[in-house]
């Protein structure tokens, strides 16, 4: 009985190994026909570990050809990933690794995780990130991402350079602090440079990029990745040259949501439902919804990825794109039962505050999207990119009908 589960797991594992280099090298599958350099395998490790993880297959060439490994070269393999990973990679990680055998060849599978605690450099200098089937040292911003992957630094904390107290609208964060605090601003008795530091919208002297968010009177200006993109589109196809209409919504957070929500509005159609024939029609998603999507697209995305929030109106779709996937620990399965994690700790504590925003930061937006969509009879689609880095939500014209 022993023998036969041995068979069948081993089995597994050819089938599984060669299903793999069937498919050949992606942003988690690499070939290496050979590894005997401590530097290059720890390169390598740091590309995975750095990413989102994957498989080296060791014993297989470029192009997909098993050479296979003798079992001497097993041996010193496995010691050298192991003093790799604890000496050559800092911090240090685990990795487990796979011996397969397929006629009368060795191929050894090192499975690298997704790291948790990032950035991980490997040599005592390099710090690989994955670029499809291949590697290259991480950029200034692919540095800042990573820190913020592993909670080391929020990039709505950050100072952003040319910035001071003149760009913030001082009128409205006034107005802000007395709905705040239920008092006027005057009776506070500290100065606004206090307060912009206390509530981290300004940091030695600069706006943060939560300050400018919020308060900004041209944000845009000092940080161009904070304009919406909308399109509304002909047909079906985001690569059409003709469009229906196409904005580029600027201005604070408060403006953004705004506009955003203008902007569904004037695409979207009424429909009537069971109203009587005076009455003003339902809209073809729910409003909520729409609400909800966008609020979450500007409080969560990721404000280290030079990209823009993407509002796209299909005629069978409307799409919410976000820069940024999910963070590690969490998944599309798990925001739906209410889980999240703050990417933007500084925006989420000041946002429900601001005037006309619906954010109440307790982890239902997705699931009272869910809802909302569920009782009108609209599809949606959660899609977690990890990929291309973003996190899309669709919603289904006509999918009630």
């Amino acid at each position: 009985m022993k023998s036969n589960l041995k068979g069948v797991i081993s089995f597994m594992n050819v089938l599984e190994l060669l299903d793999r280099i069937k498919r050949g090298e992606d942003s988690e599958t690499q070939f290496k026909e050979k590894i005997n350099s401590p530097d290059a395998l720890a390169a390598e490790i740091s590309a995975f570990v750095n990413s989102n993880g994957g498989k080296i297959f060791v014993g297989v060439s470029d192009d997909g050809k098993i050479k296979g490994l003798s079992f001497e070269e097993v041996g010193k393999l496995n010691q050298l990933i192991s003093n790799v990973c604890s000496q050559k990679l800092d911090p240090p990680i685990s990795v487990m690794t796979k011996n397969i055998s397929f006629e009368d060849q060795m191929v050894v599978v090192i499975d690298v995780p997704r790291g948790t605690n990032k950035f991980y450099m490997a040599n005592g200098r390099d710090v690989w990130v994955k670029v499809g089937a291949d590697k290259r040292r991480a950029r200034r911003e692919e540095l800042q991402r990573l820190l913020q992957e592993a909670k080391h630094i929020y990039a709505d904390e950050m100072a952003i350079e040319q910035t001071e107290i003149s760009d913030l609208n001082i009128g409205l964060f006034e107005r802000y602090i007395e709905r705040r605090t239920e008092q006027s601003f005057s009776s506070l008795k500290l100065s606004k440079e206090i307060i912009l530091q206390n509530l981290k919208l300004m940091k030695e002297g600069q706006c943060t990029l939560a300050g400018l968010l919020l308060f900004g009177k041209r944000p845009e200006e000092k940080m161009p990745n904070v304009v919406v993109k909308a399109v509304s589109f002909y047909g079906n196809d985001p690569s059409g040259i003709q469009y229906k209409d196409s904005r580029n919504l600027k201005g604070n957070i408060g403006d953004l949501y705004r506009a955003g929500i203008a902007f569904f509005l004037n695409q979207l159609t009424l429909r009537q439902q069971k109203q009587n024939f005076n009455s003003i029609g339902v809209l073809e998603i729910p409003k909520i919804a729409l609400e909800e999507a966008l609020v979450n697209a500007l409080l969560h995305r990721n404000y280290l990825i030079s990209s823009h929030i993407r509002l796209f109106v299909f005629d069978d779709r409307v799409e919410i794109i976000s820069p940024g996937s999910l963070p590690n620990t969490v998944n599309v399965e798990s925001i739906k039962f209410g889980i999240h994690i703050e990417r933007n700790p500084i925006l989420a504590s000041l946002i429900n505050d601001i005037e006309d925003i619906p954010y109440r930061g307790i982890g239902t937006g997705i699931q009272r999207i869910l809802r909302t969509c569920q009782d009108a009879g609209v599809k949606v689609d959660l899609i977690d990119d990890k990929v291309t880095e973003q996190f899309k939500i669709v919603f289904w014209r006509n999918s009630g009908e």
